[in-house]
């Protein structure tokens, strides 16, 4: 048998991947983060499949879960929010499950910051704006940040940020990122990314604590960058007509085809 993590998406139940999907209808066992996961995925178990929420349960608990599966011959089904590589806590899972023994498998899926960026409508990344992405998060109660990532540190990148599980610290985001960002920098916070409740709301670093909604206390992504603006007085190469490409060769000109030497 094997656990397979699986990343279930941001919210939406459709934003799963057709192989995460198919991984759940093939395994007699499910194990869901049910307090970030939406039950209408629990429809692709198989009939008659042990679902158990991993919402209340502790680390031994999930790991006696998965050895019961294991010693029965059950794959198991573990499903992460978003995408299981950030914030997912899969590594301490599959250190133990490894330790005895038992057999893992990860399959990705859409993280959050991609879809908070799909309801924007924007493009994280700007030539000649920002050509970076942060994702990064806060110190919380279940773990710290290491001492060299800080907010300001990465500000002074200009890189657009994706700031995780930080939406109750807004007000001392905002005073750690002015000085890098200026007051006019555009700020999106996306509640609840895909979900039927999804929320946003857009403003800058001098006014988006000002506009938030005062019950939005978790599951909100923070967006900061000029990026947001969508304005550029650049233009990516890629597409432009004289930029030459293996698939596209750029065509040259009657100027450029008059000082060609025949072969």
């Amino acid at each position: 048998m094997t656990v397979h993590f699986i990343g279930a998406g941001p919210g939406a139940a459709d934003l799963i991947t057709l192989r995460g999907r198919d991984i759940v209808a093939s395994c007699p066992v499910c194990i869901y983060a049910g307090s970030l996961v939406p039950e209408e995925i629990l429809s692709h178990c198989p009939e008659g499949a042990r679902i158990v929420n991993s919402a209340p349960l502790d680390l031994d608990a999930i790991i006696a879960e998965c050895r019961a599966a294991h010693e029965a011959g059950q794959d198991v089904a573990r499903l992460h929010s978003g995408d299981p590589s950030v914030w997912s806590a899969m590594g301490e899972q599959m250190e133990r499950l490894r330790e005895e023994g038992i057999p893992v498998s990860v399959t990705p899926g859409v993280p959050a910051f991609a879809a908070a960026a799909a309801a924007l409508g924007v493009e994280l990344t700007l030539p000649g704006v920002a050509q970076s992405v942060v994702l990064t998060r806060t110190s919380g109660r279940a773990s710290a940040m290491p001492e060299r990532e800080t907010l300001a540190g990465f500000a002074a990148t200009g890189a657009t940020l994706a700031i995780h599980l930080s939406i109750h610290r807004l007000s001392d985001v905002v005073a750690e990122l002015l000085p890098h960002y200026g007051a006019g920098c555009p700020v999106t916070v996306v509640f609840r990314a895909s979900w039927p409740d999804e929320r946003i709301i857009c403003g800058t670093l001098a006014s988006i604590v000002g506009e938030m909604d005062g019950d939005i206390t978790r599951t909100a992504l923070i967006l900061v960058g000029k990026a947001l603006s969508g304005e550029s007085g650049w233009r990516s190469a890629l597409y432009s007509p004289d930029y030459d490409r293996r698939y596209r060769p750029r065509v040259a000109t009657n100027a450029q085809s008059d000082s060609i030497e025949p072969d």
